[in-house]
This record gives structure tokens, C-alpha cells and sequence, in this order.
């Protein structure tokens, strides 16, 4: 299905950046299907289609009915140099017909990106809400299975909420200077590297992708040194900020030497004060349910709750 493809009255071109509207509008309405609420903003949209990795003229495909509706988005995005290819297939209940023809769109574009990297294999990756039984059984019958649930965590600020007091030997410095970034990188790094779907980054790429996000603040990348040593970081961006205005967490990693001593449970709560500070209503995060630490545990013992799962569905070919 290439840029030019007609299918049954439909057609299919690629994306461009004034598209993010039309792109939103289909999403809201499929999610809120789904889950009962939109759950991305147009902000979201526009960092997707700009996010560095992805080439909007091989990656990405917008298909329109006869009436010039936008009832589909379709893309495939690698990770990197790895073999690993995030994948997403958004349809409008009324174009169901598309549905066959773009699962095997992407995933032949993920085949031919794993393949540029030297790769003989594919690994698909599609996260899919654990109340979206349709899109479930479409996954299953094309050969994904579940891999792992991410869950997505809330903690409300009903007030000012008290700055936790550091534990011995622990200072604190922000990400407004390149030294702090480069140091979080690095722990992120350090700390993610057993994680579900991890690929390495060096700095400039990691910096790169995160700085093309209209989210990120690097004032709310926080690293915390013990003893001057970097031990441990977390990255705040303000991805709830425009729709929920709440916080959220994107990263958190303290390095195995120095789990064990509270940093986690610190730099969580020096968030949530930060956050308070800022007048946002609460702080969100997202933690792999089978993460190779006890993360769950301990975001549920500073208060946090579930209140939403995302299933990752993983397909190799």
C-alpha cells in the first residue's frame, strides 16, 4: 500500500505535518470507544509525526474515504539499530474493511527497516488497552501474543505536598546544564538496560529525541549524586500537563549499586512536591508490570494507583 494505492473507494498518502488535526480527531474518537475518553493531545500527535526516527514518506500512511474522511493511521517505527519495530494501526469503526490490508502494511515495513539494520527478522511491538477486545482478537489471529502490560499510575496532589528530606550524602542537580543531561543519560541507560524493549542510545540520539518534544522540560530532569557520584535520575516531562494537568514521570533509574537505599522512593516524592509546586493535580506514570526491580511495589507504596493497563502484543517474522 503505497502512497498512491486505492482500495475499494479508499484512498492512501502519506502523512504531513498539517495532518496532526485530522490524525487527533481519529484517534480521540477511537479511544474514547475504547476507554471512554481521549488519551492523547494534539501536542502528542504533531511530536509523533516529528519525533527524529521517523521518516513520514516510508513510515507512516493515512488513508481516506470517498468523502475525504481520515478513517485510518497506520505506522511503523523503529528502535534504533536493533531488530525491534514499535507498530500502531488506528481504524474508524466505520472502514473495518481496511483493517487486513494495513496490519500486513506495517508489518512489511517493519520487515524492510530491521532489514536496512542487517536484521533477518522482525520483532513487532503493539500496545493495545487491555479493554480493546476487538483489536485483541485481530492481533492474536495475525500471530501476536501478549508480552508484557504497562501500567499507567496516578498519584493526586490534593495541596502542597512536603519536599522529602535527602538521604545521607545525597545532593540533587537539574538537567538546564549539559553535565546533569549527559549524567542522566547515562544512569537511564545504566538502569534500563534489563528492561522490556530496551535499545541503547548514545547521548546525542537519546537528547535528540527527547528534546523534539513540545513535553519536555529539561528543568525536571533531576539526577541525584551520592557522594558526587551520579546514582540515580528521573525525567519529568509535561506530557499530562495540557489535558489532565498532572505531571508525569517519563524515566526513573537508580543504578544497581545504589538501589537499596531510598533514592527511588526520594526522587519519586521530590517530584510529586515539584509537581504540587507547579499546581498540577497529580503525577502519572507508566511501569512494566514485569520490570526486573520491584518498581510496582514501591509506586504503590508512595501512594500511587492503577488506573489504567496497555498490553504490549509481540509478533517476530
Amino acid at each position: 500500500m503505497d502512497s498512491t494505492a486505492t482500495a475499494a473507494g479508499y484512498v492512501t498518502r502519506r502523512p504531513a505535518a498539517d495532518d496532526a488535526h485530522a490524525i487527533h480527531e481519529l484517534i480521540s474518537l477511537c479511544d474514547t470507544q475504547v476507554i471512554g475518553k481521549a488519551d492523547m493531545t494534539l501536542d502528542d500527535v504533531v511530536d509523533e509525526l516529528n519525533e527524529p526516527g521517523f521518516d513520514k514518506e516510508k513510515d507512516g500512511w493515512l488513508v481516506h474515504d470517498g468523502a475525504g474522511r481520515l478513517v485510518a493511521w497506520a505506522w511503523a517505527r523503529g528502535k534504533g539499530d536493533s531488530d525491534n519495530v514499535d507498530v500502531e494501526v488506528v481504524i474508524h469503526p466505520d472502514a473495518q474493511a481496511l483493517t487486513g490490508r494495513l496490519w500486513d502494511t506495517v508489518t512489511e515495513r517493519a520487515r524492510q527497516i530491521t532489514a536496512a539494520q542487517g536484521h533477518d527478522r522482525a520483532v513487532l511491538d503493539i500496545g493495545l488497552y487491555r479493554e480493546d477486545s476487538g483489536k485483541r482478537a485481530v492481533a492474536a489471529a495475525r500471530g501476536f501474543a501478549p508480552a508484557t502490560s504497562f501500567i499507567r499510575l496516578l498519584v493526586d496532589h490534593e495541596g502542597p505536598v512536603a519536599e522529602p528530606a535527602a538521604p545521607t550524602g545525597i545532593t540533587l542537580r537539574a538537567g538546564d546544564a549539559d553535565e546533569v543531561r549527559r549524567h542522566g543519560h547515562a544512569v537511564q541507560q545504566a538502569g534500563f538496560a534489563e528492561h522490556f524493549g530496551f535499545v541503547p542510545k548514545g547521548f546525542d540520539e537519546w537528547f535528540a529525541d527527547l528534546d523534539a518534544s513540545s513535553n519536555t522540560d529539561w528543568s525536571q530532569l533531576l539526577v541525584a549524586y551520592a557522594d558526587g557520584e551520579p546514582a540515580a535520575m528521573l525525567l519529568g516531562t509535561d506530557m499530562f500537563a495540557g489535558d489532565e494537568n498532572c505531571g508525569y514521570v517519563r524515566q526513573l533509574a537508580v543504578l544497581p549499586a545504589f538501589r537499596g537505599r531510598g533514592l527511588g522512593r526520594f526522587m519519586l516524592r521530590t517530584a510529586f512536591a515539584a509537581d504540587a509546586r507547579r499546581g498540577r493535580v497529580g503525577t502519572y506514570l507508566h511501569v512494566d508490570a514485569n520490570n526486573s526491580t520491584p518498581a510496582l511495589d514501591l509506586y504503590l507504596s508512595v501512594g500511587m494507583r492503577q488506573v489504567l493497563a496497555i498490553d504490549v502484543w509481540r509478533r517476530t517474522v
